[in-house]
């Protein structure tokens, strides 16, 4: 929009465009080595005491030897999009210009595939840098339908992985989501509108829902993302690729009576959708 070489200062530019000075004059810098270093033990820890909020947490890397301050542990949670998991008025911060669907769960028994689906989003640290992680899942089997990474928390990749899920799995009756702003956009919603599926989200008192999904993170990291180090997206989306594909047809787990996602979701779908 500003062009540094032209003849009119930036300052004027800036006016004309209607834009903050400090907006223009604004150059993005790296987030450091340390930061990096910081950012990864803040998830390991989240994922063991997700009950812990930026408190605990600066409390925690006090003790193993980091000089932190409370508000930057806060703003590292921020950037990373995590909070403690406790009982608020509100999982997650909706944008304000955005319609927040009421939650459709409260007594209803999911025993069967495509009758729920449910999406989230998760920091994934790399050897150098991080990305975030969107994965949509059939809630009584816990298959992974679809999943994409992005180095923005924005909402078009959860639309892509939306997008991906119904054209593979067609579509479930209930999508339920936490009341983040990339999932109350009409980039997601509206999709989930056009093929009319009932949309429902986290609301108060509903902060133990997601538990669930945390499974689903700290298999992901435990099982591969810490153990591999990924150096970079690329890297990090193949190394996925073949764990999403254990994980759906390989991993047993103790809660599904010991079958794999694949094999219940199969076994619980509707004859009608199966044969479409």
């Amino acid at each position: 929009m500003t062009d540094r070489g032209h003849e009119l200062p930036l300052t004027v530019q800036s006016r004309l465009l209607g834009l903050s000075r400090s907006s223009v004059y604004y150059k993005a810098v790296p987030v450091s080595a340390g930061d990096l270093e910081l950012m990864r033990m803040i998830d390991e820890l989240h994922l063991k005491y997700p009950f812990w909020g930026s408190r605990s947490i600066r409390d925690e890397l006090r003790d193993r030897g980091h000089e932190v301050g409370r508000l930057h542990v806060r703003t590292l949670m921020k950037k990373m999009g995590i909070e403690a998991l406790c009982p608020k008025p509100r999982t997650s911060r909706p944008h304000p210009a955005h319609t927040v669907y009421p939650y459709l769960l409260r007594g209803l028994e999911i025993t069967r595939a495509n009758q729920v689906w449910a999406a989230d989003i998760t920091y994934l640290p790399m050897a150098r840098g991080f990305c975030y992680l969107v994965a949509v899942m059939d809630w009584a089997s816990r298959k992974v339908l679809a999943w994409r990474l992005s180095n923005t928390l924005d909402a078009s990749f959860c639309a892509d992985a939306l997008e991906e899920a119904l054209g593979r799995f067609g579509t479930p009756e209930i999508f339920n989501t936490d009341q983040g702003s990339q999932f109350t956009s009409e980039a997601f919603t509206g999709v989930l509108s056009s093929h009319g599926i009932s949309i429902s989200m986290d609301g108060r008192g509903r902060w133990l829902d997601n538990v669930f999904v945390e499974r689903l993170w700290r298999s992901v990291k435990y099982e591969d993302v810490y153990l591999k180090a990924y150096e970079s997206i690329g890297a990090t989306r193949q190394g996925l690729r073949e764990y999403f594909e254990f994980y759906n047809h390989k991993r047993r787990h103790q809660s599904l009576d010991r079958r794999t996602p694949d094999d219940l979701y199969w076994a619980t779908l509707p004859q009608k959708q199966a044969a479409a």
